[in-house]
């Protein structure tokens, strides 16, 4: 059942994360506290970029509420695998707390059984870090570097970084300490208010300080206070696999005033990697691609000018016979190719894609995306999926009537259930070893059985209604009739293997958008919020230029070589930048990631795969329809007797 589920995940991939800028959608208030409200903390997941299994908060013995309430989620939310919950965090605005112990019971510690301390040294080697929020701010760690320790205060700040969540524990050697002490910082920024009112205020940011401590370092009295240790003489937590461990779970609250203004209280955590390389990288693509643009046009435009003057010199009929070139396969370039359902059907799938990515990466670069909404990218990804059915299958139908097809209602059923199919198969399999491991970010059944509602219910209509107009409108007039007899091809030249040709093709495309790829995967598979949807749109817009002009420039070869079978050539080629991220995505895996078990890696290899599928589909149908548009337009500027 993971049809749509597929969307989710995998387009996101192509969509990224997250997004956001410092201004906010209408709906994301603002919330006022005064001082003594409570701030409540609660929990997202836990995360590893080694594993890619996101567990829920209470999956560790945590210290637990009377009450556990999940907050209900949105789709985007159950498909990343949050589980919001509330925690036991009692905190209070602008009320400071030394140190208190957090499980009900004064000063008696909690006792972890055998196998829980094995689940929390497993846990730990693992490399889990733990997601908390407080008024929708995630928590973070604060990393300092200080690159030259004379410079006054100001360049300090510069070195500063922050790193979502904060580790669950450490390994020395080989042995588990846990971070059972929390230092929660919390900002708040004063709002403005009338001269006899109290004053209101707003967290603007979250951060926490782990720390490791002992429990008899943790004097706790009756009254769940304790006292920390002076910092050089305490010894770290230790969590011993093989016996039952006590500890206590303790915490810290500390209030500071910021003049940071809710509005771009989200900057910190979206500041986290170097904008400049971002221009660098962008400018560098635009330049490559104008120039290459440039060049490519004169030469097709110089050549083709050329062309068509000497194929219209009606006194040489004599000679313009002998020519060789494009001209010759007029009788033939516009023969309907095989599996002509097919093709049409992964044409329209592309078109349903493109019109969702666009919009959506459009959208969330005016900023209505935000990360504040979690979810909120996914959700509106898959719905547009299934809504731009229609468009997707209007495309499908008018092409395959064009082709020659007759059995509409096939072509259909083809163009809505092909791609979605392929997705939604590889997902529940994903799905089903994530159920073994008993991860949040499994879909649950009743998600999975609402996702394939969704896909037979709107999208699956939406194709159909779409392809109905699409097959009955007239077909794309083609400038030249068809012979009876197929032409004879010659031989090609090695050059013109199609294999090279999506070798070579894909070559510019992805050079223009690799810097961004990087950004999109380290959102992906390393936890990191992504929110340059300015940048990211540009980048689309340079692919498809990209791959429209590769697209030209080859079909225009292949016809001078007098090879009129183009149809799925063309589709073939100009989606040749997939092979190059299929190897990017391989060599993503061995340097930067630090994946070593069998799961993790089938799950990052099944999305990849998808990522991989849809990039293929999503530039094909571009270079599909510049090519077919290229094609139409040479052949209606000859004279054919």
């Amino acid at each position: 059942g993971c049809a749509p589920l597929l969307w989710l995940r995998y387009t996101l991939l192509l969509l990224l994360l997250h997004s956001t800028d410092s201004f906010y959608v209408p709906g994301v208030a603002p919330i006022n506290f005064h001082r003594n409200d409570p701030v409540e903390i609660k929990a997202v997941k836990l995360t590893s970029s080694r594993t890619q299994l996101p567990y829920e908060y209470y999956s560790l013995p945590f210290c637990q509420p009377t009450k556990i309430t999940y907050k209900a989620e949105n789709l985007g939310e159950v498909l990343r695998g949050d589980r919001i919950v509330n925690t036991p965090f009692q905190v209070s605005m602008n009320v400071e707390k030394k140190c208190e112990v957090l499980c009900n019971f004064p000063n008696k510690p909690v006792t972890l059984t055998v196998e829980q301390s094995k689940l929390m040294a497993e846990r730990i080697r693992e490399d889990y870090y733990v997601h908390l929020i407080a008024d929708n701010l995630p928590v973070a760690t604060r990393l300092e570097f200080y690159s030259n320790r004379e410079e006054e205060e100001k360049k300090k700040e510069k070195d500063v970084q922050f790193e979502h969540g904060y580790r669950l524990g450490f390994m020395d050697g080989n042995k588990f300490y846990l971070h059972n002490h929390l230092s929660f910082i919390l900002y708040y920024h004063r709002e403005d208010v009338e001269e006899n009112q109290e004053h209101t205020y707003r967290v603007v940011r979250f951060e926490v300080i782990p720390q490791s401590i002992k429990l008899e370092d943790l004097k706790a009295d009756e009254k769940s206070m304790c006292t920390l240790p002076e910092a050089t003489g305490s010894a770290p937590q230790e969590i011993d696999p093989s016996k039952e461990n006590q500890l206590l779970f303790t915490y810290s609250v500390h209030w500071e005033e910021s003049d940071i203004k809710w509005a771009s209280r989200w900057d910190t955590y979206l500041t986290m990697s170097d904008v400049q390389i971002h221009w660098f990288s962008i400018i560098n693509s635009v330049v490559v691609v104008f120039f290459l643009s440039g060049i490519l046009s004169m030469i097709i435009i110089r050549t083709l000018r050329k062309d068509i003057a000497n194929y219209n010199k009606e006194d040489d009929i004599e000679d313009t016979m002998e020519e060789s070139g494009w001209k010759l396969v007029h009788g033939d370039v516009f023969r309907p190719p095989q599996y002509p359902m097919i093709l049409s059907s992964l044409l329209g799938s592309g078109i349903q894609l493109f019109c969702m990515i666009l919009i959506v990466i459009f959208v969330a670069m005016l900023g209505m995306l935000s990360p504040s909404s979690r979810g909120a990218l996914m959700t509106t990804a898959c719905f547009l999926f299934m809504f731009m059915g229609v468009f997707g299958g209007f495309f499908a139908g008018r092409l395959y009537r064009t082709l020659k097809g007759h059995r509409w209602k096939k072509g259909a059923f083809c163009t809505a259930t092909l791609y979605p199919g392929v997705v939604f198969g590889i997902c529940f399999v994903l799905n089903c070893f994530i159920w073994g491991k008993h991860s949040s970010g499994a879909v649950p059944f009743p998600t999975m059985v609402a996702l394939l509602c969704m896909w037979f219910g709107i999208s699956l209509p939406l194709v159909y209604l779409g392809y109905y107009f699409g097959f009955r409108k007239q077909p794309y007039d083609n400038p030249v009739r068809t012979n009876q007899i197929p032409r004879q091809i010659p031989e090609q030249r090695w050059y013109m293997n199609k294999f090279v040709g999506i070798l070579m093709a894909g070559i510019l495309p992805f050079g223009a958008m690799f810097i961004e790829l990087f950004f999109i995967f380290s959102a992906i598979w390393e936890n990191q919020f992504y929110y340059l949807f300015g940048f990211l749109f540009l980048v689309f817009i340079i692919l498809v230029v990209s791959c429209s002009q590769i697209s030209i420039v080859m079909v225009y070869f292949q016809l001078c070589a007098e090879d009129y079978r183009w149809w799925w050539r063309t589709f073939l080629v100009s989606g040749g930048s997939a092979f190059y991220v299929l190897i990017y995505a391989v060599f993503y895996f061995v340097n930067k990631l630090d994946i070593v078990e069998f799961i993790p890696s089938l799950l990052y290899f099944g999305y990849t795969a998808l990522m991989v599928l849809s990039f293929w589909l999503l530039t094909g149908t571009i270079g599909f329809y510049a090519a077919y548009m290229f094609v139409r337009k040479i052949y209606a500027a000859v004279k054919i007797d």
